[in-house]
Formats: structure tokens, C-alpha cells, sequence
């Protein structure tokens, strides 16, 4: 024997062993006997025809050893589970239940290696619907699902005691909910992110309770606390003694029994063991797991394709996932549930992507990624003509949150809104008792409302330090190429992350009007869209001939982010004007595209896309009620799958790429996202409008129709990172914007211009977004 026929034939000897192992695996688990022609089409009972396959689609049952060791026994379909079947992976998950075109739905039953389980609804392979998952530490969860995540109405009972029912909220506690400690101790009232925030009463097993405001799971705010006797404390409450105060007012029939008793004793002893018990961590979701999807006879042997439980077939060769710096603090570790599912792919990189699964690849003109852009702006350096201003500002903004202020309640007075609560500082070279020397010229720095400003800081969770290192570092700044239409300059921090806009006298005058009521607005609705800002100020130049005042707000950039942002539209629901005015050769990465350029509709998850109705609802009114129009809804794509030549890969595409991204920036992988939503903990990155995995479907619009706003779906969708808000939210409409709009009215349809009513503009934009904005279903 030829030394290579000995080593093909001790290669096939390995495969029969491998495969006979994993048969007497199977009969030990499922108790059956496994056909060993399991691939001839007639040897299995063909059951009656479904309505979603072709004639010759024939449902029939089938026990299957799969190549890479995986075993699945039900009714099978062409390349699939179809009808009830149990899948084994080889890792020791198992899925029993209901499948239709290979993925999970309907009911089943999913099982951990671990022990844990899962036996509810299943949707696209994600755990949806109703169900109860059972973990391995003895933990039990019933209620309300969505994507993988406690969503809605649930009960869980943890394994040491505790209990909570309520609302839940991606995947922690949030509304209304009761919690109960194995003491005896219980807290019924608001949550928030998984933790006591809100409204909500706490009773003692020693029948001691407090009724009022929490924060992160302790008391803040006003509130009482009430002993069995009737002995009473009412006041403020705070963690900061000096930021508490109150009365105690004792009962008629013991009047000196907690005379002795401080406030601070609930804190650091009444609530120290009352901690809310973390949830498991699952190693791997079933939405997550791949399947070895078996070609049928008709397939003249072409090698099996992996397939997640979702439906998605994975396409060309399985790319390595990023060091996720945004996931995983930078650490580069890669889930092991990733590195599972590479080593049990099969013969990826010698499968033929134009003849997988029988499917034929239409050959089509490819999106491209638009051409990447230089970076933003013009730093501003020494002999630049704002340089001084740039100077001014930077020792005003220094100067202005260096200061001390007061203790931060949350609680403004009507006085922090007056508009006449402004400070004027005399910055002068040689400095002053409260300003440093400088080298710039005598200027004069005022702040508008700094309390209500500084409040508004803390809301947003912006921290001092960073903000002035960000704006008054030693970085200058980039002044943005051209002004905006209104003739407004914008100016960006080195690091991206806040936006200087100059402003007119008359905006200033609007932000100012309407400061109480956007400041109650952001504060009650944290996942608002408008813009945040940061701080007002105005510069007076007096050491120059000509004495001018620049005033400009700081503003929060959207798109400061480590995705590369592909696409930018801004959104009116408006046709007149719509439309960039550059070529198609001359679009990149920083081009601003308009409504008549928008070529797609975007998909979010469904809680996702009702938070977010509700969200542009909420805002609209608010704007809407403070006569203000002429807003967009900014939005940024960054295109997760692309190819090194620079087309976009649709999802589900059968087009080869096994080429990694070549800009070097964070991907989200499916595998990823599901990891992300498993841990709590990375959720602080995405938000509504922030860092949203998300779909988008490409529309086209009709060659006849010259101003259809939304083009119709053409079935393409594309996997995205989308960032979204409203911005320019200081137009009110007055007199100008009146007469604009009786001027264009006579020339221009009147719905198509954007210069209207408030409430009818409202409308408008609600109506657009609404359309473009969609549901994402399987």
C-alpha cells in the first residue's frame, strides 16, 4: 500500500469512529435506533404536504447524525427542521420543540449542559413570548419574554429565599413590582434599571416602614419613617447628612421611646442585608446556537452549510470578532461561545456560496459604502482668526465650572429659570482676584442661568472634570468647514464628544423662554431625543476696536462614537429643498443626506420600536406646546457587514466575503448582541438612539414620481449600529417664519415647505418618521 492511500485510509477510519460514537451517543439519549441510510429520501414516512413548501417539498421524519457530530430526530423538510424535532448539540444543549424552516418557534423546551432549562414560546430562535427558564443555581423565572430578555409582567424566585413579581424591563426590574426578602422584609413600589427608584413603601419584619422617594436602593428625596407605636420622622432624606433634614414627632403613648434614634441607622443598618439579588449569567443563548444543516439527495453531495437557530445561514468563512472595546472594556477577550461555534463549523472554506442550499444568487449592482471622509473641521492654531476666541472661551468655560456651586438637589427654585439670572466676568490680561492672567485680550465672559445649566450637567450624567478637560484641555478645538444655514459656526472638541454652536440673540432668547419646561422634560423622560445641552454662555471682546458679543451653546455631539458613521440623513417629513445638492461621486461619510436621499426604512426590535414611538410622541408634544418647528430627526448609520472592496453585504447574503472590516472599528456580531443582552452590565452603551443594533431595508422609489418621499421596500435589509436624534430645537415660529411661509405658499405646494404651524409641522414629522420607522419582524 502507497504511502498516501495508507493515510487516506487511516483518515477514513477516524471518521467511521467518530461517527459510531456519536450514534451510541445518541441512542443513550434519545433510546432509539438510528437508520444508518438516514440520507435516502425513501426510506422515511413523507407526512402531507405544507402550505409554505412547493410540491416537491415533502415534510418526513428523520434521525439524522449530522457531520459534525450534532444528532436531531422530527419531521425535516429539504435542508431543515420542520414540524417537532429534538436537536443535540455535541457542547450537550438540546432544543425539543417546535421548528419551521430551521429555526425555533411556537413552543419548546431548551436545555443547558448545566441543568438550567428553558420551556416556553420560542420566536426566531430567541426565547419570546410566554415562559419559565429554570436555572442552574436554583433560580426560577415565569412570566413575559422578549428577544432572550424578562420583558413585561414575571414572577422570580431566587434560590435563596427572595422573591420579586412585577415588570420587567429588558431584563431587569422596572415599573411597578414587589420585592420580598427571605427576613421578611419587603419594598412594593417603582424600580428602575433593576434597582428601587422612585415611589415605593419598604416594611420591616419589625413592622418599622418608610413611605416616600428612592434613589439606587436607598431613600432620597422627601419621605417618612413610621415606627408601630405612631412615633413618626418626616423630612428630607439623603445618604450626605448635611444634604438631610426633618421632624420627629413622637407618640402619645410613648413619647421618648426613639428619641435616641438617627436617620442615618436606616442606611447603615435597617437596609445593609437588604441587597436585590443579581441574575445568572447564561454561558450561551439559544439564539445563538448552530445548526449543521443536512443537504438532501437532490443536492448531489454538496457539503452541509452551519445555520443559526435563527434562520440566519452564516455566509462564507466565520470572521473573528473584534476586540469590542465598547463591550468589553478593552479587554479583547472573545466569548466562548464564539470560539464553540468556529471549531464546529463544517468545511466553511470549501463550500461553493452560488449553489447553497439549492439557491440561486441574482447578481445585482452592490450598495457601496460611501468613500471616507477626512476628519471634521479645521483645528483651530495660533494665527487662526477665532483663536482668540477660542482662548476666551475656554477660560470662561474653566472659570465657570470650576467655580463652586451649590450641593445638587434636583429640585430648582422658579428664580434659577429668571432670565435675569446672569453673571458677567471681567477676564482682564494681567487676571483679577477671581480670574487667572492670560494672554489673550480684555474680555468680559456671561453665563446664562449656570445653576439651571450645571443641574442639567449632573442630570446627563456629565462628569466636571471630564467636561472641562474635553473643552479647555490642551487639544483646540475644529471649527467645521462652512456655517450652518441659519449662519450659525459650530466648533467640535478634540475628542469628538461635545458640539459649540454660535447662536443669534433671538435663539438665546427662545432656549431661555423655554429653559423650566426643557429642563421637567429631559428630567422626566430619560430616554428623551432632544438635544442636551450642556451650558449658554456669551463672550464680549473689549479689548478690540469693535466691541462684539458672540453667545453659543454647548451640545452634546450625536455621532461621538467608535463606529464609523457610514450615513448621516437629516429628517423633516418635508419635500421642498429635500435633497443634497452634491453628485453621487462627491457623497462621503460626513455628506448630510435629506429626505428625498433616503433610500431605506429602519428596523428596531419590537420594545425598542414602541419605547421609541412613544419616546418621539412625548417629544413632539413638548416642542409642539412650546411653539417650536423646523426640528429634524438626525440620524447615523455605521454598516456592520462590508466587504474589502467596499460593498455592503445584505443580511443572508449568499455573496462570499471572508474579509474583515477594514477600517478597524468595533463590530456587533450576532453572536455579540446576544452576549450584550445577556449582560446587564453592558447595557450603558446602548440607549434609545445610541449605539441600536438594528435593521434597515433598502427602498426604491418610482422612476415616475419625482417627490415620493418614502420609497417602496424592496426585501433588502441590511444589519446596522444606528444613532438618532432630534436636533435644532430653537426655532419658534415667528414673524420671519410666518412670512416665509406665506411666501413659498404661493409659489410651492404648502405641505411640501418646511416653514408651518407648529402643530401642523408636529404632525408632519410625526406621520414621515412613522413611515420610515418600522417594526422588525422575522
Amino acid at each position: 500500500m502507497s504511502k498516501e492511500s495508507s493515510t487516506v485510509f487511516k483518515a477514513w477510519e477516524a471518521t467511521v469512529r467518530k461517527t459510531q460514537a456519536a450514534r451510541k451517543r445518541a441512542n443513550s439519549i434519545f433510546g432509539l435506533s438510528v437508520d444508518h441510510d438516514h440520507d435516502h429520501d425513501s426510506d422515511h414516512d413523507h407526512s402531507s404536504d405544507d402550505s409554505d413548501y412547493g410540491p416537491e417539498d415533502v415534510i418526513y421524519n428523520a434521525d439524522k447524525i449530522l457531520p459534525n457530530g450534532d444528532y436531531y430526530t422530527g419531521q425535516w423538510c429539504e435542508n431543515f427542521p420542520h414540524g417537532q424535532g429534538k436537536y443535540l448539540w455535541t457542547d450537550g444543549c438540546m432544543y425539543v420543540g417546535e421548528w419551521f424552516k430551521g429555526k425555533t418557534m411556537g413552543k419548546g423546551r431548551f436545555s443547558w449542559p448545566s441543568g438550567a432549562t428553558y420551556e416556553g414560546e420560542f420566536k426566531s430562535g430567541y426565547m419570546d413570548g410566554n415562559g419559565t427558564y429554570t436555572g442552574a443555581n436554583g433560580d426560577t423565572y415565569k412570566g413575559q419574554w422578549v428577544m432572550n430578555l424578562k420583558h413585561g409582567h414575571g414572577t422570580k424566585n431566587y434560590s435563596n429565599g427572595d422573591w420579586y413579581e412585577g415588570e420587567w424591563r429588558r431584563g431587569l426590574q422596572e415599573g411597578h413590582g414587589k420585592y420580598q426578602w427571605k427576613n421578611g422584609n419587603h419594598y412594593i413600589g417603582e424600580w428602575k434599571n433593576g434597582e428601587i427608584y422612585g415611589k415605593g413603601t419598604f416594611v420591616w419584619s419589625n413592622g418599622n416602614r418608610y413611605d416616600g422617594n428612592w434613589e439606587e436602593c436607598v431613600p432620597k428625596g422627601n419621605g417618612n419613617f413610621k415606627w408601630p407605636d405612631g412615633s413618626l420622622y418626616v423630612g428630607n432624606w439623603s445618604k450626605d447628612p448635611s444634604e438631610r433634614n426633618g421632624t420627629y414627632y413622637p407618640s402619645q403613648s410613648s413619647s421618648d421611646a426613639n428619641l435616641e434614634w438617627d436617620p442615618q441607622d436606616v442606611y447603615n443598618i435597617d437596609l445593609k442585608d437588604c441587597t436585590i439579588c443579581p441574575g445568572e449569567k447564561v454561558s450561551i443563548l439559544p439564539s445563538q446556537k448552530k445548526l449543521a444543516v443536512w443537504r438532501s439527495a437532490k443536492g448531489n453531495g454538496v457539503k452541509p452549510r452551519r445555520m443559526s437557530v435563527d434562520g440566519r445561514v452564516s455566509v462564507g468563512l466565520e470572521r473573528p470578532v473584534d476586540r469590542m472595546q465598547m463591550w468589553d472594556g478593552g479587554t479583547g477577550d472573545e466569548p466562548a461561545c464564539n470560539a464553540g461555534d468556529r471549531a464546529s463549523t463544517v468545511g466553511r472554506d470549501q463550500l461553493d456560496d452560488h449553489d447553497l442550499l439549492g439557491l440561486n444568487v441574482e447578481e445585482k449592482s452592490q450598495m457601496k459604502v460611501p468613500k471616507a471622509g477626512r476628519r471634521q473641521g479645521e483645528t483651530i492654531s495660533r494665527g487662526h482668526k477665532n483663536y482668540e476666541l477660542m482662548l476666551n472661551l475656554q477660560l470662561g468655560i474653566r472659570h465657570s465650572v470650576g467655580r463652586p456651586g451649590p450641593s445638587g438637589s434636583l429640585d430648582l427654585k422658579p428664580s434659577a429659570f429668571d432670565p435675569r439670572e446672569k453673571y458677567w466676568t471681567r477676564f482682564p490680561p494681567e487676571g483679577s482676584k477671581y480670574t487667572p492672567p492670560h494672554q489673550s485680550c480684555e474680555f468680559k465672559w456671561k453665563d446664562y442661568c449656570p445653576l439651571v445649566f450645571r443641574t442639567l450637567r449632573k442630570l446627563f450624567k456629565v462628569d466636571a472634570a471630564d467636561y472641562m478637560l474635553s473643552i479647555c484641555g490642551n487639544d483646540a478645538l475644529r471649527e467645521l468647514s462652512s456655517p450652518g444655514k441659519s449662519g450659525s459656526f459650530f466648533y467640535l472638541t478634540n475628542d469628538d464628544r461635545y458640539m459649540i454652536k454660535t447662536m443669534k440673540k433671538a435663539e438665546v432668547k427662545v432656549l431661555i423662554r423655554m429653559l423650566s419646561a426643557y429642563y421637567n422634560h429631559v428630567r422626566a423622560y430619560e430616554n428623551t431625543l432632544v438635544t442636551k445641552f450642556y451650558g449658554l454662555h456669551c463672550v464680549k471682546l473689549t479689548g478690540q476696536p469693535i466691541q462684539k458679543k458672540v453667545r453659543f451653546i454647548i451640545m452634546g455631539n450625536l455621532f461621538c462614537s467608535e463606529y464609523t458613521i457610514h450615513r448621516r440623513f437629516d429628517l423633516k417629513g418635508s419635500s421642498l429643498g429635500r435633497t443634497t445638492d452634491k453628485a453621487e461621486t462627491e457623497i462621503d461619510e460626513m455628506t448630510i443626506l435629506k429626505d428625498l436621499d433616503l433610500n431605506f426604512i429602519f428596523r428596531l426590535q419590537k420594545s425598542w420600536f414602541q419605547e421609541f414611538c412613544r419616546q418621539i410622541d412625548r417629544d413632539c408634544e413638548f416642542l409642539e406646546q412650546e411653539r417650536i418647528m423646523d426640528y429634524s430627526l438626525l440620524v447615523g448609520l455605521h454598516f456592520r457587514n462590508r466587504s474589502a472592496a467596499g460593498d455592503l453585504i445584505p443580511s443572508g447574503s449568499l455573496t462570499p466575503t471572508g474579509e474583515n472590516e477594514s477600517d478597524g472599528t468595533p463590530k456587533l456580531s450576532r453572536a455579540d448582541m446576544d452576549q450584550l443582552l445577556l449582560d446587564p452590565s453592558r447595557w450603558a452603551s446602548i440607549k434609545l438612539g445610541l449605539n441600536m443594533p438594528a435593521r434597515v431595508e433598502k427602498t426604491e422609489r418610482k422612476s415616475d414620481c419625482e417627490f415620493q418621499l418614502v420609497g417602496d421596500p424592496t426585501g433588502e435589509y441590511y444589519e446596522v449600529i444606528m444613532f438618532f436624534g432630534i436636533i435644532d430645537i430653537l426655532q419658534d415660529y415667528d414673524i420671519s417664519k410666518k412670512l416665509e411661509h406665506a411666501y413659498k405658499s404661493i409659489q410651492y405646494d404648502p405641505t411640501s415647505i418646511s416653514a408651518v404651524d407648529p402643530k401642523q409641522y408636529s404632525r408632519r414629522f410625526r406621520d414621515f418618521i412613522y413611515r420610515v420607522f418600522a417594526e422588525d419582524t422575522p
